[in-house]
């Protein structure tokens, strides 16, 4: 089977932690590999970004990467990349008359938009991972721009694709609340690779107890509640990995929170980590604290489990189904820095129940979470897409994962 990944900002190539970066680009690597490994050939489409890129580079998990010209080729933060998509759609249509895949899976709304147009005229099945949506966005953000015209591109999206993949029952229910009824639906979350992210590797070395977040630095990631939390919390250190060493605007904001709340000399900000030494800071951590206002999905919790160091996280969206709370992980509130301190201080204060919920994490993210069970699903869908007419799809076909 020929498969085309769409992810128009979000490179496979690049590590999270720098602009833009995150989970998607993990989820689109990864998933690409499951797939070959299962005998697919995989394309990943995304947007040039570079005036030196080459045309096309191996996935070092297997696939091949295709850059697409697209608006300038620089780094454009996804909030302006819309104007560029039909430029961007004009590519992949070009690219795939000639050599059609079988089927199109897009990853965010964006790319959702830019494959639909590309793939009508050739009737190729197009499944959407939205990632994040835009009623979710403006539940929370209500004054951010172009809300109203991706909410109703997502909507459009939703029935018009031959399939959506979600990645929480959370999304699946909001995606329903706007109407939407697609062909076939399934909750397919995001995975992990167990093998790289395990108790068992090097630690690195730490002088204190030690919080570690893992986020893109963005206000609605809640870093700067963690910030507030660790006020409460004397003898333990907070680091911080994500952002732009000594260029991210958002470090430069939550370290004058730090010092505001004279806990500077307790928080360290490490920047972009690569994805193959996280594994090592991850281990590291005595809790691993992941408190977005909302979260579609939070990749970097479910690494941390994975690596059998136990989560605080909010009760928000995918969050709440991948840290079963009191089994592996605990869950608090969002926006509520007292009881992540809380949270935090019954962890400190009782090891045992550490040793629990971390041998619980870590036995949840192989049983659940594995990235060939993922990619064997995604590639099961696939397939059902690809053998039915779309008119034939039961729009209530409609399944759960974990």
């Amino acid at each position: 089977m020929r498969v085309a990944l769409v992810s128009e900002h979000a490179n496979p190539l690049v590590s999270p932690g720098a602009p833009e970066a995150g989970g998607q680009n993990v989820h689109v690597a990864a998933l690409a590999g499951g797939l070959v490994r299962l005998g697919a050939e995989v394309t990943v489409y995304t947007r040039r970004t570079g005036t030196t890129s080459p045309a096309s580079v191996r996935l070092g998990s297997g696939g091949t990467v295709e850059f697409v010209d697209a608006g300038p080729a620089r780094h454009v933060p996804r909030d302006d990349l819309l104007p560029h998509m039909r430029a961007f759609s004009a590519g992949l249509a070009s690219r795939w008359a000639a050599r059609p895949p079988d089927v199109v899976h897009a990853h965010f709304w964006m790319s959702g938009v830019a494959s639909i147009a590309a793939a009508r005229q050739l009737t190729i099945p197009v499944v959407q991972t939205f990632h994040a949506l835009g009623t979710v966005k403006r539940r929370f953000q209500p004054h951010l721009p172009g809300l109203g015209e991706r909410v109703s591109a997502e909507a459009r999206l939703a029935t018009d694709v031959a399939a959506i993949v979600a990645t929480s029952r959370a999304e699946l229910r909001e995606l329903s609340s706007l109407g939407a009824r697609p062909r076939l639906s399934r909750v397919i979350p995001c995975g992990v690779d167990t093998e790289v992210f395990q108790p068992a590797g090097p630690v690195e070395v730490r002088r204190r107890p030690r919080l570690l977040t893992v986020s893109r630095l963005v206000e609605r990631k809640g870093v700067g509640d963690a910030v507030r939390a660790l006020a409460a919390l004397p003898g333990a250190e907070l680091v911080v990995a994500g952002g732009e060493s000594g260029r991210d605007p958002g470090i430069a904001v939550l370290r004058a929170l730090a010092d505001r709340l004279g806990v500077a000399d307790r928080v360290e900000f490490r920047g972009p980590v690569r994805h193959s030494d996280l594994a090592t800071l991850l281990r590291s951590a005595d809790v691993f604290v992941a408190v977005p206002w909302y979260e579609p999905f939070g990749i970097a919790p479910l690494e941390a489990m994975a690596c059998g160091v136990p989560v605080v996280a909010s009760a928000v969206g995918g969050l709440v189904e991948t840290v079963a709370d009191g089994r592996c992980g605990l869950l608090v509130a969002p926006r509520d820095p007292a009881a992540l301190a809380r949270a935090v201080v019954r962890l400190l204060d009782d090891p045992r129940l550490r040793r629990d919920l971390a041998e619980a994490g870590r036995a949840r993210a192989v049983r659940h979470y594995r990235w060939d069970q993922i990619a064997h699903r995604t590639a099961t869908l696939y397939q059902r897409v690809v053998s039915q007419p779309l008119a034939a799809t039961s729009q209530s076909d409609l399944s759960a994962g974990p």
